[in-house]
């Protein structure tokens, strides 16, 4: 059925008549400067999102000082009126349209350009008596591209009288009697002087000892960035971000960011999982460019399927989300945007290798097929097949693998603002891990050697279209359909685990606006099915659900002061039958540069326990299900929580430099939740719906700061207070650090030499009861604190070819004895999942990144 209509929707996009709307102008990859009036970063973000709105405009620029915007248009028609309309609507003057009076009443006090009073706020509160002259001092880049040049000094010839660039090369100083002439001077460059002109906004490049005038502003952007403007807190994470992480797929992209926390699930498999708010990924929404992609079987598995030299940016939201990415969501949403076809590079090339003997090779292809048509080939190749045993207990510290991931992807560019894509995913893994003397294919039933293998197959498939409404501005429609099948067949020992997933989803989503942009609204249907096969040591698990439903998200906004989204889902599930999920947020700007936010939602998921727990299978532990509830999945109810949080967000000047201080409190408290005891016994794991309590309290203080040109340092502290109810009382939830320190410091120098360090410390955590256990088989009940610290070194050749090494857990901290009894794998004590540190200790490792650009037409 869903085959029959996606080729139906194929063919009726291939017979939308394509015409050229009467204003088309400039070709794809050109860009344009138009004028455009405001006063401050809130009118510089608000401007540039309106540019962005406009069909055809691939990136936009608006410069706060001179008052251009430039922009950047993409392969799609381009109705240049259309954006002076755009941005006429939200407010801001152009040099070819006039805001509306109401739409200029509906700005931000601070933001008020045309009143003299505001303009003059806006301008540095220095002593300045006589009249001032405002510039920009660039550095020229590579390609002739110029970049701003902080600190550098401008002084009056003759005199000491002088003033410094800030962090994006401004200036301003005042005027002197004496004379008219200007000395830039800079480290590295030679001084050089030119005639000062009131009222003239001064650009100089410096080259050399060179002056030169004309040029194009271009802003320093931070990797990461938490905006103004959106309701919503959500954290933008950049490509350069990614990149100080040591490679390889998206598990690993986090190391640098601590608002996620990347731990190990057990001491053989060595799966990473990602941590948000004090809750494991199965309670993080995944999605791939909106849709959804990490969830069911691949919950714990699923990140390392994305490459992270695939990755163009990631969007972190924590808490509630909107209603129109589903209902699954408690903890928050990571929402990862793979290279697009295109605007990537012809070719992007990573290749990686690190001491614990691992290879891999990652590459990214484009290219145009005609005008309206771009393919992209995204590959991901990977090989470890050394084995390691470096603390001696007998077991490989990491598994012998080998993988293959490959996505092909298309998007069609129509006219009139139509939009397609569609893409294949294929994933080809091979893993196995134990005593050491275990390899990939070997039969472990000889009860010789104990050994864990999984090979996993995985196909998806997905088609997005839209269209956009030239004659009504804001309205949009989108189709997103998707398709996946999984298998895995995987032993741990003498347990089998062999699951399949079937997989449909299906998202419709018309948007526009009421009357004008202060009153927005996002409606649409969705409908979710899953079909899962598990076969758990011979005893099978089958269910399969289908979720049809429907959504309604109305935003409202005050004068850029007061953001409010409301939106409510009502869906219904064939198992757990229908139910409502409400979803709130709230922004209030204090000023331009002070926000505060609010949040609020329910969530609701079906547990796959054991993908989800599959650390548990790498032990002897056995498994009891204590399920109350026949008909439903392993017996068990659906796992429902509230998430409420607030958000504090504000710039700071330090010591003349821009920093921002970011402070988030979020609570999450379970109606039900599968709860996974492993206090009652050692040698035993239950399952159960909750009886009592399970809450997660999380506080994080950020603070960023770029305290030199291009050096940028985040700190960050988080506390996570989480309880659950057990059989045995209310506890800590184990293997859970309360308290986590952060310290990330990035510099680069102008000749594109690139240092980064970071500094992780992880607090004390419960470890699960072992005194029913011998002594020689028992762990304390609390770990130690540690201190992880990683550091990386790259140098950057003219944007194409670039060479990275660095070092992973430097101090070479791990955690003593992880496995409990390694010495008697088959025996009843045996049990690896109880990991609280690094399991691996220093890891070096070095790779080359090349990129090859579309030659200009």
């Amino acid at each position: 059925m869903i085959k029959h209509v996606f080729w139906l929707f194929v063919w009726f996009v291939l017979q939308w008549p394509l015409q050229l709307p009467a204003q088309v102008l400039l070709a794809p990859d050109s860009s344009l400067v138009i004028w455009v009036n405001g006063v401050c970063g809130m009118c510089q973000e608000r401007i540039e999102n309106a540019a962005l709105l406009t069909p055809g405009v691939r990136f936009a620029h608006w410069d706060v000082d001179s008052r251009e915007l430039a922009v950047t248009l993409g392969p799609e028609p381009f109705v240049l009126h259309q954006l002076h309309h755009n941005i006429a609507a939200v407010g801001h003057d152009t040099e070819e349209e006039t805001a509306s009076d109401e739409a200029y009443q509906n700005l931000h006090d601070c933001c008020k350009y045309r009143d003299e009073s505001v303009i003059a706020a806006h301008r540095p509160v220095a002593d300045r008596p006589g009249e001032v002259v405002h510039g920009q001092v660039l550095e020229a880049g590579e390609k002739g591209r110029p970049r701003p040049l902080s600190g550098v000094n401008l002084y009056w010839v003759g005199t000491s009288i002088g003033v410094t660039t800030d962090e994006h090369g401004h200036f301003e100083i005042t005027t002197i009697r004496e004379t008219d002439k200007l000395v830039a001077s800079y480290v590295g460059y030679g001084a050089d002087t030119l005639v000062a002109q009131v009222g003239k906004d001064i650009r100089i490049v410096l080259s050399g000892a060179v002056l030169l005038d004309g040029v194009e502003v271009r802003h320093r952007r931070k990797p990461t960035e938490i905006s103004f403007v959106e309701p919503i807190n959500v954290l933008k994470v950049g490509e350069k971000e990614l990149m100080k992480a040591a490679c390889c797929n998206l598990s690993e992209s986090f190391e640098t960011t601590p608002a996620v926390d990347v731990t190990t699930t057990d001491a053989v498999t060595g799966a990473r999982q990602v941590q948000m708010l004090g809750l494991a990924s199965p309670y993080i929404q995944i999605t791939r460019e909106n849709m959804p992609d990490v969830r069911g079987l691949s919950a714990i598995n699923g990140m390392a399927y994305t490459a992270g030299p695939w990755v163009e940016g990631m969007m972190l939201n924590m808490g509630a989300g909107s209603v129109a990415n589903g209902f699954e969501a408690i903890a928050g949403q990571i929402n990862v945007e793979l290279r697009k076809p295109e605007r990537t590079d012809r070719l992007y090339l990573n290749l990686y290798a690190n001491g614990m003997s691992r290879l891999e090779v990652n590459a990214v292809a484009s290219q145009a097929v005609g005008e309206k048509l771009h393919t992209g080939l995204l590959l991901h190749a990977k090989n470890q097949k050394h084995a390691m045993d470096n603390n001696g207990d007998g077991f490989l510290d990491n598994p012998i693998s080998e993988g293959f991931v490959v996505v092909n992807r298309w998007k069609l560019v129509g006219d009139e603002g139509l939009e397609g894509q569609a893409g294949v995913k294929a994933t080809f893994f091979n893993e196995a891990s134990g005593q050491h003397g275990f390899h990939l294919g070997d039969d472990v039933h000889s009860g010789h050697i104990w050994g864990a293998q999984a090979n996993t197959r995985r196909l998806e498939g997905w088609f997005k279209m839209g269209k956009a409404f030239p004659q009504r501005p804001y309205s949009s429609i989108g189709l997103q359909l998707s398709g996946l099948y999984h298998r895995q067949d995987a032993f741990f020992g003498l347990r089998g685990y062999d699951a399949n997933q079937h997989s449909a989803y299906a998202n419709l989503i018309y948007q526009s606006i009421i009357g004008d942009t202060d009153h927005a609204f996002k409606t649409g249907m969705s409908f979710q099915w899953d079909a899962y096969d598990e076969l758990l040591a011979g005893q099978p698990y089958i269910r399969n659900e289908w979720v049809p439903g429907a959504f309604f998200e109305y935003t409202y906004k005050f004068r850029e002061t007061f953001t409010a989204v409301a939106g409510l889902r009502l869906d219904y599930h064939n198992i757990f039958g229908a139910f409502v999920t409400p979803r709130l947020h709230l922004r209030y700007a204090l000023n331009d540069k002070t926000v505060l936010r609010a949040s609020a939602g329910r969530g609701q998921r079906t547990a796959s326990i054991f993908a989800e727990n599959i650390g548990v299978l790498a032990s002897a532990r056995s498994i009891t299900i204590h399920g109350e509830s026949p008909g439903r999945p392993y017996g068990l109810d659906a796992e429902v929580a509230w998430n409420y949080g607030l958000n504090f967000t504000r710039e700071l000047a330090v010591a003349s430099r821009i920093a921002s201080l970011n402070l988030s409190l979020y609570r999450t408290f379970f109606i039900n939740q599968i709860v996974a005891d492993y206090d009652q016994s050692p040698r035993e794991l239950h399952f159960y719906n909750l009886d009592g309590r399970s809450y997660s309290n999380s506080l994080q203080l950020q603070f960023e700061l770029e305290p030199l040109p291009r050096w940028d340092i985040r700190l960050a502290y988080r506390f996570n207070d989480v309880r659950v109810s057990y059989t045995a009382g209310e506890m800590e939830k184990p293997l859970l650090a309360r308290h986590r320190a952060f310290l990330n410091t990035a510099y680069t120098t102008p000749d594109n030499w690139s240092f980064d360090i970071t500094l992780n410390w992880q607090g004390a955590k419960r470890i699960p009861g072992t005194t029913a256990n011998p002594e020689a088989y028992r762990m304390p009940e609390r770990s130690p604190g540690f201190l992880m610290a990683n550091a990386q070194v790259s140098k950057n050749w003219k944007d194409k070819f670039e060479l990275y090494t660095g070092v992973e857990n430097i101090f070479g901290f791990t955690q003593k004895n992880p496995i409990i009894a390694s010495d008697g794998p088959f025996g009843p004590y045996f049990d690896s999942s109880l990991v609280w540190g690094p399991v691996f200790g220093r890891n070096i490792y070095a790779g080359l990144r090349y990129r090859l650009q579309h030659q200009e037409k």
